[in-house]
């Protein structure tokens, strides 16, 4: 009877062979493109409307940094097991709709 080692080809045992991790990155990268799609139009739209636009528009390039600070190690291929990605990705898009509706709100002048 033989086991199974782990190394290069071979991986740990409970491990998925597949692509899964791969995919999971691939997907954290959409995701900071999207917030950074996002932060950017954010910004274009919030310039326009003075000192309150120009706060908006800092804080949805802080938000897009903070989305790609907290999925760097998911980025660079590392496991996360804190959770912190999800949870700052999560905050952050509560405040992207909140800025949003700020813009709305917020007399143009």
């Amino acid at each position: 009877m033989s086991r199974q080692r782990a190394g290069p080809g071979h991986p740990p045992p409970g491990r998925d062979a597949g692509l899964a991790v791969e995919r999971t990155r691939l997907a954290w990268r959409r995701t900071v493109l999207a917030a950074g799609v996002v932060a950017v139009l954010t910004a274009r739209l919030a310039l326009s409307g003075g000192t309150v636009g120009a706060l908006v528009a800092a804080l949805a390039g802080l938000g897009w940094l903070g989305v790609l600070l907290a999925t760097f190690p998911r980025l660079a291929g590392r496991r996360d097991r804190s959770g912190r990605a999800l949870a700052v990705t999560a905050l952050v898009t509560a405040g992207f709709a909140a800025l949003g509706l700020l813009l709305l709100l917020a007399p143009v002048r």
